[in-house]
């Protein structure tokens, strides 16, 4: 409506989002648009898409010019564009920025003269260009030192002269394999049974000798599988990966890992997933993460470079045998895919949006936080309705008055009602041990009372107290 002529999709690493990004803009407008993508110095996407790949997704999109922007400068840009041009249809565009930026005392200072941009400029239409430009760096020197050079030459290839091969329909991955073949808790769960889990915490040193007993113990008390939380609340402790592998070893279930999107870009995210896969880790709970408690170091950060949909997405391709660049991993991943759920979420309408999201993105189950209120537990069940999968509710069986207290002022998305911490501070009056025997009771009876709401629960072992969480599962464990 302001009377542009065109639009430019520039600087995407995923083709799916730009895809997006190209159906908003045509379902308002037919005005020419230019689709771009940014590759890094091996010329891949962030997502591992090769740029042969990279041609053919972009020619299917439809845009009327595809090609490259921004990167590490235009020698890369050359590089992948040369992969490119015999894989598409569509005219070429290249915008490189002006290389990489140099610190000089304290400035950025991009370092690719303006002659140089115009080299790669007349070598970036040798193989095929129709647009040339520039993205970070450029100033309006280099780009008269481009238009200088280029008016006089001509693209090498043009419609009708293109080479489609073997690259040219895009990987679209394998079948899933079935629920109950991926692990025996993919089996119970396609089953219907009603199923029971306890959360372990790994050790905090390399010695998982008690972690391993209490494993154990739930396995002797006939729990399904036990969760192994990754590092909850910040401080770092064993990988839930490896205390997972050495709980299967050496205590005999199956583990349900929890894995975290905090302080893991995604090449780490996908190391992890595909060693843990090979070394037999079946079951996965993905969640964001909490931000790491930085203690005596105080430069430490968190890294996020995908949240808990963006991760359940990842797992769900590597099940159809797909890394995130759509390319093949080989014989695809088993793992059951389970998703945390805030079913007293203070923004409720963004909950049920992301309870959505995570089971269009392959969430195979869903486990809520520990539920003290279970009316409130139903009303979010009715609202998450439409999108079925089998829910866990969480149990937390109380300690003490302070352990309530804590669990209702400082463990974010918790909802303790007052009825619940009154029945606490009486139980508290009479000594510690009614207390802690108040606090079975209270999660015995919540445990009854969303009995046939959900597919099973998931107790929290509170502090390294199995034998509490066993005892709110007495009557449920087979």
């Amino acid at each position: 409506e302001g009377g542009v002529d065109g639009f430019i999709l520039e600087t995407f690493s995923d083709v799916q989002e730009l895809r997006a990004a190209y159906g908003a803009v045509r379902s308002v407008s037919e005005l020419p648009v230019l689709a771009l993508v940014t590759v890094g110095g091996d010329g891949l996407t962030s997502y591992g898409t090769g740029p042969a790949q990279l041609a053919a997704e972009l020619d299917a999109l439809g845009a009327d010019v595809v090609g490259l922007n921004c990167s590490v400068g235009p020698a890369i840009i050359l590089d992948a564009l040369e992969e490119m041009a015999p894989h598409t249809t569509r005219p070429l565009a290249a915008l490189p920025n002006a290389g990489l930026p140099r610190t000089v005392r304290d400035r950025k200072i991009y370092m690719a003269s303006p002659e140089y941009m115009a080299q790669y400029a007349r070598r970036l239409i040798d193989v095929g260009v129709r647009f040339v430009g520039g993205c970070c760096g450029t100033t309006p020197d280099h780009i008269r030192a481009m238009s200088d050079t280029v008016r006089s030459v001509q693209p090498r290839y043009g419609p009708g002269q293109v080479r489609v091969g073997a690259l040219a329909t895009p990987t679209r991955g394998q079948d899933v394999v079935p629920l109950p073949k991926r692990s025996v808790f993919g089996a119970a769960l396609a089953r219907g049974d009603f199923l029971t889990t306890v959360e372990l915490l790994p050790p905090h040193g390399w010695d998982a000798a008690d972690m391993i007993y209490e494993a154990r113990m739930a396995r002797e008390a006939g729990v399904h599988a036990v969760t192994l939380v990754d590092s909850p609340r910040g401080p770092s402790r064993m990988s839930s990966i490896a205390s997972g592998l050495l709980l299967q070893q050496q205590a005999g279930m199956e583990a349900v890992v929890h894995y975290t999107c905090r302080d893991r870009n995604m090449m780490g995210l996908m190391s992890d997933l595909l060693g843990a896969a090979a070394a037999g880790i079946r079951n996965v709970l993905l969640v964001s993460g909490d931000p790491p408690v930085q203690g005596p170091f105080q430069d430490s950060t968190a890294v996020f470079d995908i949240d808990s949909i963006g991760l359940t997405n990842l797992v769900h391709g590597l099940n159809r045998g797909l890394d995130p660049g759509g390319n093949s991993i080989g014989a695809p991943t088993r793992f059951v895919v389970g998703v945390a759920a805030n079913h007293s979420a203070v923004d409720m309408e963004r909950e049920v949006d992301r309870f959505m999201w995570k089971v269009d993105a392959g969430a195979d189950f869903a486990v809520t936080q520990p539920v003290f209120d279970p009316e409130a537990l139903a009303r979010f069940l009715e609202r998450v309705s439409p999108w079925p999968v089998p829910v866990l509710a969480g149990l937390w069986p109380l300690r003490s008055l302070r352990n309530a207290e804590f669990v209702a002022n400082e463990i974010p998305g918790v909802v303790v009602p007052d009825a619940v911490l009154e029945r606490m501070a009486n139980a508290q009056a009479r000594g510690d041990e009614a207390a802690a025997e108040e606090g079975i009771l209270i999660a015995r009876e919540i445990l009854e009372a969303v009995r046939p709401l959900v597919r099973g629960v998931h107790v929290t072992a509170p502090g390294t107290d199995v034998a509490s969480a066993l005892r709110v599962l007495a009557d449920e464990a087979q």
